[in-house]
């Protein structure tokens, strides 16, 4: 199997852990989660945000609404749901449960 496929599988299957908490933090534009996403180095396309934004949206964890821009037309802006905060809780002990098993079996703890 090569390197790139397994480091690519490994990013998707925290993408929607990391964009809910991104989204946790203040109500935000799609664009401005693709650039924080980009800037801790974990690479998404658009192609790949916005249907993960879309079920995240019908799993009632994020909302959004429109805001006016002056720049073109209006932007869509999400926000966490109190059921997406509750989550991203359980996502947050699934982590630490998660670290703590890769790190027991490197070290041959297990």
């Amino acid at each position: 199997m090569a390197l790139e496929n397994t480091q690519s599988q490994m990013r998707k299957g925290v993408l929607e852990y990391c964009v809910l908490c991104v989204i946790a933090r203040r109500e935000i534009y799609s664009s401005d989660i693709i650039d924080i996403l980009t800037s801790a180095k974990l690479l998404v396309a658009e192609g790949t945000l916005y249907p993960l934004l879309t079920r995240l949206k019908n799993s009632g964890l994020v909302t959004y609404k429109w805001v006016e821009s002056t720049q073109g037309p209006p932007r869509k802006y999400f926000a966490i749901t109190q059921s997406g905060l509750d989550y991203i809780r359980e996502l947050d002990q699934t982590w630490k449960e998660l670290i703590e098993t890769v790190s027991n079996i490197k070290e041959n703890k297990s």
